[in-house]
């Protein structure tokens, strides 16, 4: 069966399995395809694997901050676009500096509401579905 059109591939990258997990459960509700990973190797792995449109990602993460994740996932090929959102309890200013210097597209404070995150997906997915279905330029396959 095919995805809807408006669905996204959304990463969750959070040690706290309870956090993935009730995550997951939402974007799967809300049509979206979910993937969970507990710590940054595995996301590194599942990003790699699946290019996801949206990487939700806390910061406080063992063994690798998640600003150095975030670096790492830009880096990746086929992930320049990819919309990474910090979710964390991290909430300074200069937590926010550090998200935005990472390549970050947005740093939300834990615990995100629900209907806050829905209408950010379904903004992105708009986007996106726009940006898949418009006409190239004329001009675009000329040498």
């Amino acid at each position: 069966m095919a995805a809807p059109p408006d669905s996204l591939c959304v990463l969750v990258v959070d040690d706290c399995p309870d956090t993935t997990a009730t995550l997951a459960l939402l974007l799967r509700a809300w049509g979206h395809r979910a993937l969970v990973a507990n710590d940054c190797e595995a996301a590194l792995k599942s990003a790699a694997a699946h290019l996801p449109d949206v990487v939700l990602l806390d910061v406080g993460l063992p063994h690798m901050s998640g600003w150095e994740l975030a670096r790492r996932l830009r880096a990746l090929p086929g992930l320049g676009g990819a919309y990474l959102v910090v979710v964390s309890g991290y909430t300074t200013d200069e937590d926010r500096r550090r998200s935005r210097e990472a390549g970050c597209d947005l740093h939300l404070a834990k615990p995100v509401e629900p209907e806050d995150l829905r209408a950010l997906l379904a903004a992105r997915a708009k986007e996106k579905l726009l940006y898949v279905t418009r006409e190239p330029h004329p001009d675009a396959h000329r040498a």
